[in-house]
């Protein structure tokens, strides 16, 4: 059987096709019987049931379910966090290229907002949370940095604007791939993205059991077979 290992290039490995395996691989499971649950892995099962209530979180859809003002926002291909596309916005005037997307949450419910910003005074938050609204924000930054916070919506919370913006007389920044991670509020998650087919494969000593394989790998794989 093939070995999954991370995608390093170059490494020793059984002969087979070079594969990006995506995080969505299929898993076989065998039903065993649950036995008494702690309050520490019942929280563990809550959390790990949480999704990103974010749709095309990445931009690789284009500006797909997300609104900025003035036709500030634009999708690039670079510069990029993951995946190949990312947003850039430019600040004009009146106007802090504000791009924003109404999520759907449940009441009552702790979410973590996070994104990947390159720029300078990039701002992300959210707003009508029916609790206190939050925000947070970096002066700068030449390479990507992940800005993150939470909120609690309230008690007849269903829906939450989440944004990100610029400052006036500020450059373009740019943002990728932005989580809204908490309890599914209805609107499901976004269609798992298959990577690319990796490339540059090339065949190097081969033994009776081995070949030297190498190839480029592809950013949004987790592993190879």
């Amino acid at each position: 059987m093939d070995r999954v290992r991370k995608g390093r290039p170059g490494v020793r490995r059984r002969i087979g096709a070079a594969l990006a395996v995506g995080a969505a691989a299929a898993l076989a499971v065998t039903a065993l019987a649950a036995p008494a649950q702690s309050a520490d892995t019942k929280a563990a099962e809550a959390a790990a049931a949480d999704v990103n209530v974010a749709k095309n979180a990445g931009f690789e859809s284009d500006l797909s379910n997300w609104t900025c003002a003035a036709g500030s926002g634009t999708a690039v291909t670079s510069p990029v966090h993951g995946g190949t596309k990312a947003l850039k916005a430019t600040p004009e005037g009146q106007n802090n290229a504000e791009c924003s997307q109404i999520v759907k949450v449940k009441p009552n419910s702790t979410y973590k907002l996070s994104s990947w910003v390159q720029g300078s005074y990039v701002y992300l938050g959210a707003r009508g949370t029916g609790t206190t609204d939050v925000s947070t924000w970096t002066p700068g930054s030449s390479s990507w940095q992940q800005l993150s916070t939470s909120f609690t919506t309230g008690a007849n919370t269903t829906s939450v604007t989440v944004y990100t913006h610029g400052w006036y007389g500020q450059s373009a920044y740019f943002a990728d791939d932005i989580s809204v991670l908490g309890p599914d509020g209805g609107g499901g998650t976004d269609p798992v993205e298959i990577p690319a087919v990796p490339t540059g494969l090339a065949a190097g000593t081969a033994t009776s059991t081995s070949i030297d394989l190498s190839w480029t790998p592809v950013s949004t794989a987790i592993g190879y077979t």
